[in-house]
């Protein structure tokens, strides 16, 4: 006799933290609810969407909104657990007495830029079927004129930063995390001017610089940044630390290992804390966070996978990683900036800040996927390492009239700290890591 399963849909996550601007979300669910990639993809925003429909679930979400799932075995069928967070997932599974059926490799996390469709059907569940519901056409620019391209991608950045503050930004201060490098700076700069345009106070925005033990080449940085543009009454220090710097913690908000990851959420987990102990009212923060990724400008020589032919032939490598169904996709985490995104969202989150980081919508990378960076470069790394500054000062010049000045490339975990303590701070190893995050669940 065959058995009729129930099935219970668990959804932990919340939507207040979505950003939809062209529909409602209950428009946008029933959207993802038809599986229809194509409409998924004129959602205008980011968004983590979950839609039932009997035994089939469908998610979608962008890369600035998390999603992980998780099922659990019943008497009575499946039961479908919905979150942000593992640690979610965990504590709901202890309430209900079902903690002995986890792991945190068990949990999934639904990759950015495709709608994922489950079907609960009982033991075992079919794995999930991803459709891509955002595939930008590359090498669309015919021409290689920089100028232009410059100002088409930080034109369409330009908008979505006035989107936002037009509509969920309203009110009250406005935080940039801000190391004084090509992405802070620009997004720095629009916001400013974006202010100025809306006819809002300027006055709302302050610059936020992390300095460990006083050292650190970001704060020297950030103030011939400001002095260049006539703006250095934005600049706010915020001094901290080494002792302070807790990687360990750092790795348990995040929920991964990923040295990388986890030494740049603990630089901005800092920053984040001093700010929060100086102003225990603010919500808001800006940040440039996806501008490497948009670009292709990470050193490729530090990655052994990776060779620019690699990097320039596969689309959105560095926000995808080698993309779903291949062979290194984890399916626990997804991959590039899909799953290193938890570096900037998490560390925010957890201390009550509301983030943006305007290049990691569609509307923008879609811009910067159309660059025909092949062309351009002749697949030489270090033309491909200038043509950001290049681009984005250009179109910061177009958009606002300001000379943004560009410094050479440096990560936020290096540029806020002396190399000495940086590496007393934090191990080499990756297993160093992993081990500190298994250790959580054992």
């Amino acid at each position: 006799m065959n058995q009729e399963y129930v099935n219970r849909v668990i959804d932990l996550t919340d939507p207040e933290k979505d950003i939809i601007y062209n529909m409602t979300r209950e428009e946008a669910v029933a959207i993802v609810k038809t599986g229809d990639a194509a409409a998924v993809r004129k959602i205008d925003g980011q968004f983590a969407l979950v839609a039932v429909d009997g035994k089939t679930i469908r998610m979608a979400r962008s890369i600035g909104r998390p999603l992980r799932f998780f099922i659990a075995k019943l008497r009575e069928g499946p039961c479908l657990i919905l979150a942000e967070r593992i640690d979610t997932i965990h504590s709901y599974l202890v309430k209900e007495g079902l903690d002995d059926q986890f792991h945190p490799s068990y949990t999934r996390m639904a990759p950015a830029h495709h709608v994922t469709t489950i079907e609960l059907l009982g033991c075992p569940d079919p794995s999930p079927v991803h459709e891509r519901f955002f595939a930008p056409r590359r090498n669309r620019f015919r021409n290689s004129d920089l100028d232009e391209i410059g100002r088409q991608y930080i034109g369409i950045l330009y908008e979505e930063i006035k989107k936002w503050l037009r509509t969920r930004a309203t009110t009250g201060p406005i935080g940039v995390s801000f190391s004084a490098g090509v992405d802070s700076g620009s997004v720095f700069l629009l916001t400013y001017h974006a202010l100025l345009e809306l006819g809002e106070s300027p006055s709302r925005l302050k610059a936020f610089t992390l300095s460990v033990d006083g050292t650190g080449e970001d704060l020297k940085q950030a103030r011939e940044f400001l002095k260049a543009v006539n703006l250095e009454i934005f600049l706010e220090p915020v001094e901290v630390q080494a002792s302070g710097l807790d990687w360990r913690k750092t790795v348990k908000i995040v929920e991964d290992y990923k040295p990388l990851d986890i030494q740049a959420a603990t630089m901005n987990l800092a920053l984040l804390e001093g700010i929060r102990k100086r102003y225990p009212g603010w919500v808001y923060m800006i940040d440039g966070d996806g501008g490497d990724e948009n670009l292709k400008d990470y050193p490729i020589e530090e990655n052994p996978e990776l060779t620019i032919r690699s990097v320039l032939n596969n689309m959105m490598l560095y926000h995808e990683g080698w993309g779903v169904g291949k062979m290194k996709h984890s399916l626990t985490y997804s991959g590039g900036l899909s799953r290193g995104y938890m570096r900037t969202y998490t560390t925010a989150d957890t201390l009550g800040f509301e983030g943006f980081s305007p290049y990691t919508l569609e509307n923008v990378i879609e811009i910067s996927e159309g660059i025909p960076f092949i062309k351009l470069t002749d697949w030489d790394h270090e033309k491909l390492y200038a043509l950001k500054g290049r681009i984005v000062a250009g179109g910061v010049k177009a958009v606002t009239g300001l000379e943004m000045p560009v410094f050479e490339k440096r990560r936020f975990q290096h540029g806020a700290v002396s190399m000495d303590t940086f590496r007393r701070q934090f191990p080499d190893r990756e297993t160093d890591y992993r081990k500190e995050f298994l250790s959580i669940y054992e």
